[in-house]
């Protein structure tokens, strides 16, 4: 089947008008939800795709701020209990009614996957639907808040937060902007030295002006207070062994969270989905097949 383009509208405030594209037959009997990251869009799993079993139902959404989809002014609009309600937008317009999805994130889509998993421990329109999890280059923000909240044990991530740089630098005010815009060719240089696949970015004034609004993700939600939450939901993640902004330290204990989790690494960067998406396609293959899928 060709895929086709839809969009959704997630009934947040404000309400966010999502674009999307759905490939496969909605009416399969696997659905996998793909969330991109920042500075992305939906295309960063365009490699991805094609090398998925042509018989699943993949839907590739635009996050709120990237691609087609709306982009909200306000700081506030970014924040991740808001994202999580477009996943549940996405989800519900796209997959049957009760029926079970899987969940795959990169880098801010990971950490808004993680979101998601916690929501499905207490939020009955996600209970028992999410059976699977991939979690690339990402890590969810309560582990690592609680663990920054444990006493001296906070020091043991001290490799992630020196690895966290940038994300500083993106809640200054007006500094990244000039970066993204007038300093981009001094970003560029900086990150293709510090991590190995970030020649695969589109670089140039587009992704300059796409890369503005998503920086209310850092400005909104690097300070926030930990749920507690454990999840059944089984959890593959993958990460590059040259990733520069992801810490495997980051990582470390996650047991605490779930029962079920697999670590992989690869020896690539941050940016998997490009970089290696043969390998990626057949590790979420395995691991969705392994969970229902």
């Amino acid at each position: 089947m060709q895929p086709t383009e839809t969009e959704v509208t997630a009934a947040t405030v404000p309400a966010v008008t999502l674009r999307l594209t759905e490939h496969g037959d909605p009416t399969a009997r696997t659905h996998v939800v793909l969330l991109h990251g920042y500075p992305d869009d939906r295309t960063l799993w365009d490699d991805v795709v094609p090398r998925l079993p042509a018989d699943w139902h993949l839907v590739v959404p635009d996050m709120r701020g990237a691609g087609r989809s709306e982009a909200p002014t306000e700081r506030a609009a970014y924040d991740v209990a808001l994202l999580v309600e477009d996943v549940v937008a996405v989800v519900r317009a796209t997959v049957p009614d009760g029926e079970p999805f899987h969940l795959v994130g990169h880098d801010w889509g990971a950490i808004i996957g993680w979101d998601v998993v916690a929501a499905a421990t207490r939020d009955p329109r996600l209970r028992g639907r999410l059976v699977s999890f991939t979690s690339v280059s990402g890590f969810p923000l309560d582990h690592l808040y609680a663990r920054l909240a444990d006493g001296p044990r906070r020091w043991a991530l001290l490799p992630q937060l020196l690895h966290s740089w940038y994300a500083y630098v993106f809640c200054l005010p007006r500094v990244p902007e000039w970066l993204w815009g007038r300093g981009q060719r001094t970003l560029r240089r900086l990150g293709e030295r510090l991590d190995p696949t970030s020649h695969t970015l589109a670089w140039g004034p587009d992704l300059g002006r796409a890369a503005l609004p998503g920086l209310s993700l850092y400005r909104q939600n690097l300070r926030r207070r930990p749920a507690a939450w454990r999840t059944d939901v089984p959890v593959l993640v993958v990460l590059g062994r040259h990733d520069t902004f992801i810490h495997p330290v980051s990582l470390d204990g996650l047991g605490a969270r779930c029962s079920d989790v697999v670590r992989v690494r690869l020896e690539t960067g941050h940016w998997v989905p490009r970089s290696e998406p043969e390998r990626l396609a057949g590790l979420v293959t395995e691991h969705v097949r392994a969970h229902g899928g």
